[in-house]
């Protein structure tokens, strides 16, 4: 199996877009009694505006989708964001918030097997152990709850939903890059929330919203959607979607850590005992490997490889230059013509 490594700067940035996730958890508790599918298309059109504006001063390129691109960026809106809040929002009528928290926390095993594939490598084998412990820390952080079968399947429309956003910007982000993919899907998210609240709430229920519920939207449109997305996809591309998956764990961490310095209570045992299991799956499953040169050398020690290659004649030494993982894939990418740098 492959196992690419991920340099700690190439996971920063994920990193903080879990931290800003998670504290959305504390926010969105303003938006209880907004009405859901307006507040939402506000939010992503309003972010969509802001990257515009920080994507050209950042001199990024954004170029329009073209050909299958249009089906990929389209079916990251529909899944990732407006079908992903319809899921939370009819799965919390028939099943406690926590079963829909425990289902999302299973993502980081989807991507670890789906996102490698789609990378077109075999996935990791570091990865996929390390993906059930992360996930059992989330479960202890998020605790459990009662629910019914319809609650099972509107959580499991979540998980899938959660998913898919990082999964279908794989094959669109080597042209369009991190920001590319983020103003496409939260101008096209928006566009198709604004028709579900219109048509379902009704074309005032903007009207409705209190200061408090606009302050809460402001913050998730500037940090947790359009902050958060480009530092997201930027990790995505850079060490790949499985890898990426595992840094899902911290979101948890930071809604209990957000939680408790808001005035929700100091975090019980098994919280605390959630929050360092998750950190051992992070360890365990983001730790750098061997380069794939030394592995080589290795194995053909312990098999006697290298008396066959001198029975042969001279061997030929691996580039180290060659021992590359999904950072070296990624790098590959970026010197395509169109892609963001």
């Amino acid at each position: 199996m492959d196992t690419p490594s991920a340099s700690f700067a190439q996971l920063l940035p994920g990193m903080a877009g879990m931290v800003l996730v998670g504290s959305s958890v504390t926010v969105s508790h303003a938006l209880v009694d907004a009405p859901l599918f307006t507040g939402q298309a506000v939010r992503y059109m309003a972010a969509t505006a802001l990257l515009v504006v920080i994507a050209r001063l950042a001199g990024a390129h954004l170029v329009w989708p073209r050909g299958r691109e249009w089906l990929w960026l389209t079916g990251l809106a529909v899944t990732g964001l407006v079908l992903f809040n319809l899921a939370v929002v009819r799965g919390v009528a028939h099943a406690e918030p926590a079963v829909i928290a425990v289902a999302v926390a299973c993502v980081p095993l989807v991507l670890g097997v789906v996102g490698p594939l789609l990378e077109r490598r075999r996935p990791s084998r570091q990865v996929l152990l390390a993906a059930p412990v992360v996930m059992a820390g989330a479960v202890l952080v998020e605790g459990t709850g009662r629910t019914d079968a319809v609650g099972v399947a509107w959580a499991a429309l979540a998980l899938g939903c959660e998913a898919a956003f990082t999964l279908l910007a794989v094959p669109v982000l080597g042209r369009h890059g991190p920001w590319g993919v983020s103003v496409h899907a939260t101008w096209l998210g928006g566009a198709l929330l604004a028709v579900v609240g219109v048509s379902g709430e009704g074309p005032s229920a903007a009207g409705e919203l209190t200061a408090s519920q606009w302050a809460a939207l402001g913050y998730l449109a500037v940090m947790v959607t359009a902050v958060a997305f480009v530092l997201w996809y930027s990790t995505v591309r850079s060490v790949g979607a499985g890898r990426a998956g595992l840094l899902t764990g911290i979101a948890p961490l930071a809604a209990a850590v957000v939680g408790a310095v808001s005035g929700a209570g100091v975090p019980g045992p098994s919280v605390w005992l959630g929050i360092a299991v998750v950190i051992v799956g992070l360890v365990a499953g983001l730790r750098p490997g061997r380069p794939a040169g030394a592995r080589r050398r290795s194995s053909l020690r312990q098999s006697g490889g290298a008396d066959l290659h001198s029975s042969r004649g001279p061997s030929v030494e691996a580039d180290p230059g060659d021992a590359r993982g999904a950072s070296g894939v990624h790098a590959d990418r970026a010197a395509r013509p169109g892609e963001l740098r």
